[in-house]
Formats: C-alpha cells, sequence, structure tokens
C-alpha cells in the first residue's frame, strides 16, 4: 500500500565539483550520489551498507535537506519536500517543523554534544526550538527522554565529559527522542563504541523502535550488525544501489559481485556466519 511508506526517494543524486586542472579548462562534477532510488516502509529497520566514501552520509544528509541534492525527489509521509525536476521545494517554516519527525544520531556523540553545556540544557535546547512550550515541560520532557534510554534524571545537571562513549550515546540518542520523532537516520551509531557497548545500544535502539513505533534508516559498513538489526538492506557501491532486498535474502543469496565480496570479506569464524 501506498501509504505504508514513510520515505520515498527518487532518482536522488549529488554532485560536487572538481578542481579544473587549468583556468581555461572545463569544470567537471563527480557524482557522490548517482541516482539513487528506494522506499522505506513505516517502522521498518532499513540497513545502508557499502564501504567508506561510497556516499551513504552524504545521501543521508540530502534525505534531510541538509545538504541542497543536485537531482531527484524526496517524500516523508507522502509530503515532496524537494522535486529538482519541478524545482519543487517545501519552504524553511515548513522543513523545521518537518525535522521534528525526521531526526539524526550521529556517529561520535562526543562531538554532537556541547561540552560547555549541561546535558539537560543541551535536550531542552532542541525541544524549546521545536515546540512551544514552558521550560518546566521542556525539563520534564528531556527527564522521561533520558529515562527512556536507561539513564538517571541526575545527569541533567551533568557535562558531556562525565560520562563514557555508551553512556554519550544513550545521551544523543535522548536528545533526539524528546522530539518523538517518526523517523530516525542512524550514521554508525555504534562504530566509535567497545563491541560490548555496541550491544547493549543497538539492543536499546530496537526496545525504542517498538515502544515508540520508530523507523531507521541505519547506516553501517559492519555487515555482521546489518544482518542482525535490519529488516532489509541497501547496498552502495560508488554512489549507486548495485543491491537491495530483505536481509536474509540477501546475506543467503546475493546477486551482485559487490555484495558477494562485502560478505566473503566477514572472517568466517564470526558468530553471525555460524550455523
Amino acid at each position: 500500500m501506498e501509504n505504508d511508506y514513510i520515505l520515498k526517494v527518487s532518482n536522488l543524486s549529488k554532485a560536487y565539483n572538481l578542481k579544473r586542472t587549468s583556468v581555461f579548462g572545463k569544470r567537471e562534477f563527480q557524482n557522490s550520489v548517482d541516482d539513487v532510488s528506494f522506499n522505506i516502509k513505516r517502522g521498518s529497520i532499513v540497513g545502508l551498507v557499502g564501504e567508506s566514501g561510497c556516499g551513504k552520509s552524504t545521501l543521508s544528509k540530502c534525505i534531510l535537506n541538509l545538504i541542497e541534492a543536485s537531482d531527484g525527489k524526496v517524500e516523508f509521509e507522502n509530503k515532496t519536500i524537494y522535486d529538482k525536476s519541478k524545482k519543487n521545494n517545501i519552504s524553511k517554516k515548513e522543513m523545521t517543523e518537518l525535522r521534528k519527525d525526521m531526526q539524526i544520531i550521529f556517529q561520535d556523540p562526543y562531538s554532537s554534544l556541547d561540552p560547555k553545556m549541561s546535558i539537560g540544557k543541551t535536550i531542552m535546547e532542541g525541544i524549546k526550538k521545536h515546540k512551544n512550550i514552558q521550560k518546566k515541560d521542556a525539563y520534564d520532557i528531556a527527564k522521561e527522554a533520558l529515562e527512556l534510554c536507561g539513564l538517571d534524571k541526575s545527569y541533567m545537571d551533568r557535562y558531556p565529559h562525565e560520562f563514557s562513549g555508551g553512556q554519550r550515546q544513550r545521551i544523543a540518542i535522548a536528545r533526539v527522542l524528546a522530539l518523538r520523532p517518526k523517523f530516525i537516520i542512524c550514521d554508525e551509531p555504534t562504530s566509535a563504541l567497545d563491541v560490548s557497548i555496541q550491544s547493549q545500544i543497538l539492543n536499546l535502539m530496537l526496545e525504542l523502535k517498538e515502544k515508540l513505533n520508530l523507523t531507521y534508516l541505519f547506516i553501517s559498513h559492519n555487515l555482521n550488525v546489518v544482518r542482525c538489526f535490519c529488516d532489509e538492506i541497501i547496498v552502495m557501491n560508488e554512489g549507486k544501489i548495485v543491491e537491495m532486498g530483505y536481509a536474509k535474502s540477501i546475506y543467503s543469496n546475493p546477486r551482485n559481485e559487490y555484495t558477494k565480496k562485502l560478505i566473503e570479506s566477514i572472517p568466517r569464524n564470526h558468530p553471525s556466519l555460524r550455523q
């Protein structure tokens, strides 16, 4: 059904200017994302995998309209964010309103948290930007978001440097959840963490998905994590989608040579490959 899709991406491309080889040389462009199309079902977890530099993060920023796409169309809940072919773009006011529903969790939580701001103020800042509410209400929402992520309300008055990497990522997730989004892009959210902490964060994200009816686009270069965590997988190589489908199907019967190489590169004694 058409309404089952929370996100629709059609023929999306992002080209960057290359340096001219001479003063009078012809300007050349390189596609970081090249004619990408896919849909994401509401309530699903879709993995976006590929080696570093394949265009995953650029694609995610284009989806959220954080950077301007060169071509293509993005729709969220049947609302067009932009359609380059028709020169149709959502207004800045509408995009600001929509951002509370479309959020992103970054790889490095420390760099995404202001070291000079307490955790409470950091979370409340986003709430007050998107919701016209009193300070006390914003405080209560921030406190509830922390507790949803397994953190004590006393953390509200502390600062980022006082926490471990895993705790900081929980705080970053809480900041996103405080806005009550429907769709979250998770850009390598566990890759900077120890393996034992990775599983804790992934389990938390699964619990939150079920509890809050979230939809994730999960970006990773770690195929083992994607296999266990995602319902469907999109494989990117050099800016293009080379394969997509259900996770189990892609791992058991990959059709594209690049996908096969990625799967073959997984250590044979890794738990995800054991029978």
